[in-house]
């Protein structure tokens, strides 16, 4: 008959640390003040990024006016406007325009 033995291995807690790479910081330094104030700034809601805007300015107003419209419902054209296509056709010595359906090709009128 065999005997059973039971052998429990345990193994050792090992914690992995991550070097950090790259170039090491100073934590003194006044850029690290300055990171330090911005991220407690983000943390609170007071950070603001960018130029401030003028209360009484002009864009100010156009911005309110066009949130005004799009409140009610109106609606707010933006980007350049569509126009209709425009065909050249030349015929011997004239050229004329002429408004229509395309032929499929845009080609620019050659004097011959």
């Amino acid at each position: 008959m065999k005997k059973e033995t039971v052998i429990e291995l345990s193994a050792p807690a090992t914690a992995v640390v991550a070097k950090k790479s790259g170039r090491p910081a100073n934590p003194n330094s006044k850029r690290q003040a300055t990171l330090a104030a911005r991220e407690a700034a983000k943390a609170a809601g007071t950070f603001k990024k960018g130029r401030p805007s003028v209360a009484g300015s002009k864009r100010q107003a156009v911005l309110a006016a066009r949130a005004e419209k799009i409140a009610a419902g109106i609606e707010v054209k933006r980007g350049r406007p569509k126009f209709a296509e425009v065909i050249v056709t030349a015929t011997s010595d004239l050229v004329t325009l002429e408004k229509g359906e395309s032929t499929g090709k845009k080609t620019k009128a050659k004097k011959k």
